[in-house]
């Protein structure tokens, strides 16, 4: 065996690979605990939170035209001994928060 052929295969799988890597790293989501624990760092800036919840797959959405894939979730927080209830709608790909609504308020 060669010892060239050798390090010139070996040095195309490395490369290879890493190509493989960085192509299936992009097409990837963020998890779904990872999205609900940036998105209770937004809402607990504002008070505390006494619950939380996310659908942990990722479905189709579409705000203005434009196309997601999104995980859908909720928030409660306690305010001034009132429930608030929120749903929140955060894109699959990057964690960002697309949207949220607030569901109601419970005395």
């Amino acid at each position: 065996m060669n010892w060239k052929s050798f390090l010139l295969g070996a040095a195309v799988g490395i490369i290879g690979g890493y190509a493989a890597k960085e192509v299936i790293a992009c097409k990837m989501h963020v998890s779904p605990e990872k999205v609900l624990e940036q998105v209770k760092k937004q809402f607990n800036q504002n008070g505390p939170i006494s619950g939380s919840w996310i659908h942990m797959e990722a479905e189709p959405y579409e705000k203005q035209q434009i196309n997601y894939r999104v995980y859908k979730g909720g928030i409660s927080k306690n305010n001034n001994g009132t429930t608030e209830q929120f749903e929140f709608i955060a894109d699959a790909q990057t964690g960002t928060l697309i949207d949220v609504s607030i569901l109601s308020n419970i005395s």
